[in-house]
């Protein structure tokens, strides 16, 4: 089901008490930057950027990406030290650059008008996300949950898991709102209502977003205020 336009009752209150949000491609549209970082990183290293890599690294977080990184181009770098060149590269980059998604600093504050409590699940670092010069992230959520945190990634529900235990929410009574086929389909193993969110990202598979969601949204500013 896709939703524009409206105020559907299932992404407002009383259809969940909780919502949980990812940030790149979901709240802010971030793949380029990520996509220069991969760009800078890898043609450092003599590669170019395959067309599946920025998928595969966006379920895994830093660590586990890092570790898929040196298997799969034979790197002889510690995860460690791959890791600590990502988080300078991106911060540089979302210092500068990164915003939110039009519509969407509105529609989580009237959430949290409703009573509905709201969690960042997210597989950047904190560190990238602290340096934002145009966001407050942490304002804007009542936890923040980051890959580093739980034990396995975005392909497995245990980031949502932990931001509901964090909320103090019932798993079946959270949203989750996510742009990746994989994390849509593990929210949904975990009980949660799951909306797919259309990203700027080409490499986007709308068609398997649309089969892994419950419901899926275009624009942040589709949704009019209840």
């Amino acid at each position: 089901m896709t939703i524009n336009n409206d105020a559907p009752s299932p992404l407002w209150p009383s259809a969940f008490e909780a919502a949980i949000f990812d940030f790149d491609g979901t709240i802010s549209d971030t793949a380029a930057l990520w996509r220069r970082v991969d760009e800078d990183f890898l043609g450092a290293r003599g590669f170019a950027v395959p067309d599946d890599y920025a998928l595969t690294l966006s379920t895994l977080g830093f660590s586990k990406g890092a570790e898929y990184t040196i298997e799969r181009f034979g790197l002889h770098e510690s995860v460690e030290s791959i890791c600590a060149e990502w988080v300078r590269m991106g911060r540089e980059l979302y210092e500068a650059e990164a915003t939110l998604r039009p519509g969407v600093v509105d529609y989580i504050e009237r959430l949290r008008s409703h009573g509905v409590r709201v969690a960042l699940a997210t597989t950047n670092d904190p560190e990238v996300l602290d340096g934002l010069s145009q966001v407050d992230v942490a304002s804007l959520f009542d936890v923040r949950v980051h890959g580093r945190e739980v034990a396995r990634g975005k392909d497995h529900p245990d980031i949502y898991l932990e931001a509901a235990r964090r909320l103090g929410a019932d798993p079946a009574s959270c949203i989750v709102f996510e742009d990746i086929p994989a994390a849509l389909a593990s929210a949904r193993a975990a009980g949660m209502l799951a909306c797919g969110v259309r990203s700027s990202d080409p490499v986007q598979d709308m068609a398997q977003i649309e089969r892994e969601a419950d419901l899926v949204i275009d624009d942040w500013r589709d949704l009019a205020r209840p």
